[in-house]
């Protein structure tokens, strides 16, 4: 299904994301409303300002007099059908809509095709996840594992990592997971004295309790922190759900201690949130493989949009380093 934001007069079959079309070009097509709102010109006249965005990224948009125009149902997150021209201000692109309207079902589009997601289906990612918790033998951190997936798994197969920064994409806690857990797995050979159920466990559920930290839409976009979330956060919120679940799985209290201790340290350091630092291998490899997860998913972000052989903006996610992307690799 073409689900792109088609250029007009260019032909069939020419499409581009709505964040793709080059400034001077007519605009047809469809694109996700990620921000709303109404406002008034210094001359009294209102209009109406957007953001409108796709997998690749956002754009934004005005309608200008729009009181000539019934936008009655668009809201934040609404898929619309708009028509216009793509121009510049301050050096920005910038969307002059002329017509807009709601999708219909005859469009046969939907709201989560046009939303940024991991190259990975949510079901495929956590079909592995699960595969890999039948492989372990100790029963009951089987057995809080399977507890604690099948509670989240409806809002887990959709869940961004975060609101911001690495894998803040839909599904993106599901690709953290899976990929932290092949490079886990990947070193166990390396490191034998590791005790591979713990590692296991440590990186499944190191972020779970983000899907109650953040308030995710069903999208798969997180807009903002709950209370629990800015009150709390999710290391503590992690801890209190394996102090739950354990005891009702019948997990004897040092299995659980180690647990709560490596969602508890896995930051490593207190400014992060964490009050402890790990105290044990599987922990201290725990926080190193979701740094590196999180780091290298950030840098391959950058540098997709590089030009081999260019440097980056300070990229203030990666402590304001200049990134540069190698010529002929």
């Amino acid at each position: 299904m073409d689900v792109k934001i088609s250029k007009a007069g260019l032909g069939s079959g020419t499409s581009l994301w709505v964040s793709e079309v080059p400034a001077g070009e007519d605009v047809t097509g469809f694109a996700l409303v990620l921000f709303k709102e109404e406002r008034v010109t210094r001359e009294g006249a209102s209009y109406l300002s957007l953001t409108l965005g796709d997998r690749l990224g956002q754009v934004n948009a005005k309608l200008w007099d729009s009181s000539s125009q019934d936008f009655t149902g668009i809201e934040q997150y609404s898929l619309v059908k708009i028509r216009g021209t793509m121009g510049q201000w301050q050096g920005q692109k910038q969307l002059r809509i002329q017509k807009i309207r709601l999708a219909r079902a005859s469009d046969s589009v939907a709201p989560e095709d046009f939303v940024a997601a991991a190259p990975e289906r949510g079901e495929e990612m956590l079909a592995y996840v699960h595969e890999t918790v039948e492989d372990l033998g100790h029963p009951h951190i089987r057995a809080l594992l399977q507890k604690v997936l099948w509670e989240h798994q409806e809002k887990l197969l959709i869940a961004p990592a975060a609101s911001r920064n690495h894998h803040a994409v839909r599904s993106g806690l599901l690709y953290h997971i899976k990929t932290m857990l092949r490079a886990g797995l990947s070193l166990l050979p390396v490191y034998p004295f590791l005790n591979k159920d713990l590692l296991v466990a440590g990186i499944i559920l190191h972020d779970m309790s983000k899907l109650e930290e953040l308030e995710i839409d069903p999208l798969g976009v997180a807009s903002h922190y709950s209370v629990e979330g800015n009150l709390l956060g999710h290391l503590v919120m992690g801890v209190t759900q394996i102090d739950r679940v354990s005891r009702e799985v019948g997990m004897d209290r040092e299995t659980a201690l180690l647990l709560e201790h490596m969602i508890l340290s896995h930051h490593y350091e207190p400014e992060f949130g964490s009050p402890k630092r790990p105290a044990f291998p599987e922990a201290e490899l725990l926080h190193y493989l979701d740094i590196l997860d999180a780091r290298l998913y950030d840098m391959n972000q950058v540098m997709a949009d590089m030009s081999p052989g260019s440097c980056s903006d300070r990229v203030w996610r990666l402590e304001s380093r200049r990134l540069y992307r190698p010529k002929g690799l």
